[in-house]
């Protein structure tokens, strides 16, 4: 599964993306709104759980790299919600969308962009009904992308992560929602 943007590639995840995942997601600025940034370990195996999800779903987070550079500038895509997340949301969905960049390609539009076409994906393809996105409070970078993207927030929806301890100043979190055009 590959798509493609005007600036972006959307494709699946290979070896090579591994060390420069790395070095983004182990950026604590671009980790900010994560208990903490990620190790290399960590990053395998969040690349060796999205080409599993991929195998058995036909999606899930893929790999975002710019189209002019062939550099990697981040995650993004599609994921069917875990059991431990969804029952924890009130509604309980079933997919959400996400993304994480690195700083160096923040402010130029890229995250929605590739999240539209993941959009596109998601109802042209999947035939989906509705895709979810949640974050911590404080995340405003990422509700601003969910915005641009036309999802409205749900705040019956909103919930305390089951991941973080109680109090953690990033356990309560948002979501966001659109439904299918009609």
């Amino acid at each position: 599964m590959r798509l493609e943007t005007a600036r972006l590639v959307l494709r699946p995840w290979e070896d090579r993306d591994r060390a420069p995942l790395a070095a983004i997601l182990g950026d604590p600025v671009v980790r900010r709104f994560y208990p903490a940034p990620a190790t290399p370990m960590e990053v395998d195996a969040q690349i060796d759980n999205a080409i599993a999800r991929t195998a058995e779903n036909g999606f899930h987070f893929s790999a975002a790299e710019d189209k002019s550079s062939g550099a990697l500038v981040g995650v993004i895509g599609l994921a069917r919600i875990s059991d431990r997340i969804r029952d924890a949301i009130p509604s309980h969905p079933d997919v959400e969308i996400g993304w994480q960049f690195d700083k160096a390609f923040w402010g130029r539009g890229l995250a929605p962009e590739g999240a539209r076409a993941w959009l596109d994906y998601a109802w042209n393809v999947l035939n989906l009904p509705e895709v979810v996105a949640f974050t911590a409070v404080p995340n405003l970078p990422s509700q601003r992308v969910m915005e641009k993207i036309g999802m409205v927030r749900d705040p019956a929806d909103d919930f305390p992560h089951p991941n973080l301890p109680e109090g953690h100043p990033l356990q309560h979190h948002v979501v966001y929602r659109i439904g299918r055009p009609a």
